[in-house]
């Protein structure tokens, strides 16, 4: 259940929120084979807002399930791949953040 919110500073050129919202579906891939869940489990959001100066202009937040072969390390070159694909697409440095959720207490309704 990848929960993907990407928050795109609103002063960066129309361009770069087009170009991140093409990359979604490589995003979506990536995920999927990483988490091992299928693509009907993700949720993509891409909003606008006001960064401060100073501080990355794209933030991506990622909350997911803990499982056992979700690992500081692999979560972590993960981070890593999502900084890449979606650097390239914003053409600027993003900060990337990833979060584990409390299975006892998650709910989703779909």
């Amino acid at each position: 259940m990848p929960n993907v919110k990407i928050y795109v500073d609103h002063s960066l050129p129309e361009r770069v929120r087009h170009e991140i919202q093409a990359t979604l579906p490589a995003l979506g891939k990536l995920l999927c084979a990483r988490l091992q869940v299928d693509i009907t489990a993700c949720q993509f959001a891409v909003m606008s807002v006001y960064a401060m100066a100073g501080l990355p202009s794209v933030n991506l937040e990622l909350a997911i399930l803990p499982k056992p072969e979700r690992t500081r390390k692999r979560l972590t070159d993960l981070a890593e791949d999502i900084q890449q694909l979606m650097g390239e697409a914003a053409g600027t440095h993003i900060a990337v953040r990833i979060s584990l959720l409390d299975p006892s207490t998650y709910i989703a309704l779909k």
